[in-house]
């Protein structure tokens, strides 16, 4: 009876690890996001020892096929098989590393809501890890990118063309994270920044994913978009994003 209990509460999914912490002298909580039940905190037990059979399945940035089994406050990892070994590489390359750090955590905010299905995102995170671990884009671009891609996902769409307030066709001059993007003259609040053209083009094309506008813009234009995507995940997180700080910016 027990052990028909305990298959019946057994589940398969895909999922990313976004973070791990200690549990007793050989456990682990993981927090996973996975691919059709949203974010799933579980513990694997023993991953810490060295005979673990799936412990370096289970590091953060890792992607794998997890067998869990239901509990009552928190899952249990029973089998885990490697998908995406992205945590390696990522790992090797400190600015890589809070790339990766800054996405995971956002996925987590994004995600914390009981029961939600997060499958757009876990596609979105999982895409974002490869093209980090494979050095396809600079990385702050990649970050960048999946930021707001993850924020018009989570329904905080910008808009980098007409205004974001009341419609008007662009291109506009100013920014303005709580009116949703760029802004018309109208609409513009006092102290609105107002950043170059070749700024504004990149953060379309970021959002977009149009990779050859993306990685032919300049360090200036980087550097200015990736102070309004952070100011406009701020706004829209409501909270401040820990690991944002750490991210290396040329």
């Amino acid at each position: 009876m027990v052990q028909h209990s305990f298959a019946s509460r057994a589940y398969r999914d895909d999922a990313v690890v976004l973070r791990t912490h200690k549990l007793g002298e050989a456990d682990r909580i993981i927090t996973l996001l996975t691919k059709h039940h949203g974010q799933v905190r579980a513990v694997a037990k023993g991953v810490r020892r060295t005979s673990s059979r799936f412990g370096a399945r289970l590091e953060p940035f890792m992607v794998a096929d997890l067998q869990l089994v239901s509990g009552r406050t928190l899952d249990i990892v029973t089998q885990a098989v490697a998908k995406g070994a992205y945590g390696g590489s990522i790992a090797a390359d400190y600015g890589r590393y809070t790339v990766a750090a800054a996405m995971t955590e956002t996925a987590e905010k994004l995600t914390d809501v009981d029961g939600e299905d997060g499958t757009a995102q876990y596609n979105l995170l999982v895409g974002a890890l490869a093209a980090l671990s494979r050095n396809e884009h600079a990385a702050g671009l990649i970050l960048d990118s999946y930021l707001l891609r993850a924020l018009a996902t989570g329904g905080w769409a910008p808009s980098f063309t007409d205004c974001s307030r009341c419609g008007m066709p662009g291109p506009h001059t100013a920014f303005s994270a709580p009116l949703g993007g760029m802004v018309c003259a109208q609409c513009r609040p006092p102290g609105s920044p107002a950043p170059a053209a070749e700024t504004v083009t990149l953060l379309a094309a970021l959002l977009t994913g149009e990779w050859t506008t993306a990685d032919a813009s300049l360090p200036q234009h980087r550097k200015e978009a990736a102070g309004l995507v952070a100011a406009y995940l701020q706004w829209h997180l409501e909270r401040v994003l820990k690991s944002l700080k750490h991210v290396e910016r040329s």
